[in-house]
């Protein structure tokens, strides 16, 4: 994740840096640093901060078509995202079978994600 979209995503969530460095259970020096650019947005804080904007979409009542729909998957039957209907967070998922993140680890999967019109949703 980069700084801009850390950014964006916490005004779309309408809080502080403070705000959001308690939610994530880290110091405000942190956040600072991830705005910043100077330290690296952890993996497991990009997918909390994806997570949360995620649920904020939802309760304003804003859904999207899930992923094998959009994506005219063939191996939806054989997915983790289609078996537990999450098809609109499949960027949280492991064990997607989608043709971009299937034998990938969860690194390589968020570098993949990160450019997909699904996740890339969530900040419209």
């Amino acid at each position: 994740m980069d700084k801009e979209s850390f950014v964006l995503i916490r005004k779309k969530m309408n809080r502080t840096q403070k705000q959001l460095a308690e939610l994530l259970g880290v110091s405000l020096k942190a956040i600072h640093s991830y705005e910043q650019g100077w330290r690296k947005i952890p993996l497991h804080i990009e997918r909390q901060l994806w997570f949360l904007i995620y649920q904020k979409k939802k309760q304003d009542g804003v859904t999207s078509e899930p992923c094998w729909e959009r994506k005219s998957c063939e191996m939806k039957d054989e997915c983790s995202a289609y078996e537990f209907k999450c098809g609109d967070m499949c960027w949280f998922v492991c064990g997607t079978k989608c043709k971009c993140t299937r034998d990938v680890d969860v690194r390589e999967k968020m570098q993949v994600c990160r450019k997909c019109k699904i996740l890339k949703a969530l900040l419209k």
